[in-house]
């Protein structure tokens, strides 16, 4: 999946982004998951690449007011 930039963010509206916070928690659930029981990710950046867009997604929400 693409890493969504802050200038795309900006132009979604809230209830996309909420969305997409959503379901980008549920995949580092899961990635963190297949990692604590000891298997290898299939993309060892993957945890990192999530963090990182959640953390977009949270400050694009915070500029916009959004209570999170």
């Amino acid at each position: 999946m693409k890493e969504l930039k802050a200038k795309q963010l900006r132009t979604m509206s809230n209830e996309e982004i909420l969305k997409k916070l959503d379901e980008l928690g549920s995949e580092l659930l899961n990635e963190r998951g297949l990692s604590s029981m000891g298997g290898a990710p299939h993309n060892p950046g993957r945890v990192k690449s999530l963090r990182r867009q959640i953390a977009r997604l949270k400050t694009v929400l915070k500029e916009k007011g959004v209570n999170i």
